[in-house]
């Protein structure tokens, strides 16, 4: 895109790229979040990214969660992150790193069979995308972790 290769061309600093993010369009905040990883070696960018996640902005969620992000975000925002993928629609395909970063987390492997367990309750289908998630934190081996509807790791319908 060509906001994005302005931004990489310019090379500014991460105050200049907040800046951009916090007056910019939707499209602009998504070039900024797109660059991070190549401009902004540190976590300073951080709030920019926390900013994204809070959003109700699909594309900026899905923007936040690239390079930058799974190298910065700490395990708790990131599988917080991970979860509003799931509430929202985005797909986990966007969150940079997955496999990587989701690999026997044990923490997440809880909190997505909670979520898959209020789904299941509530009589709403869980996404397939929640499988995908849980086959990476849940060791193959392994049954589902407690609370996870019986079927889900094999991709199962509630």
């Amino acid at each position: 895109e060509a906001r994005t290769a302005l931004l990489r061309a310019a090379r500014p600093d991460a105050a200049a790229l907040a800046r951009v993010y916090r007056h910019g369009t939707a499209a602009e905040r998504r070039a900024v979040l797109t660059v991070l990883d190549t401009l902004v070696p540190d976590d300073s960018a951080l709030p920019l990214v926390e900013d994204a996640l809070r959003t109700n902005d699909t594309h900026l969620v899905a923007a936040a969660l690239g390079p930058y992000a799974a190298r910065h975000l700490d395990a708790h925002a990131w599988r917080h992150a991970v979860l509003k993928c799931l509430f929202t629609g985005v797909p986990v395909a966007a969150v940079h790193d997955l496999a990587h970063r989701a690999r026997g987390d044990a923490e997440l492997a809880r909190m997505l069979g909670d979520f898959a367990a209020e789904r299941t309750a509530a009589g709403r289908t869980v996404p397939q995308d929640l499988r995908t998630v849980l086959a990476h934190a849940a060791a193959p081996t392994e049954a589902a972790p407690e609370g996870v509807p019986a079927g889900i790791l094999r991709g199962e319908e509630n």
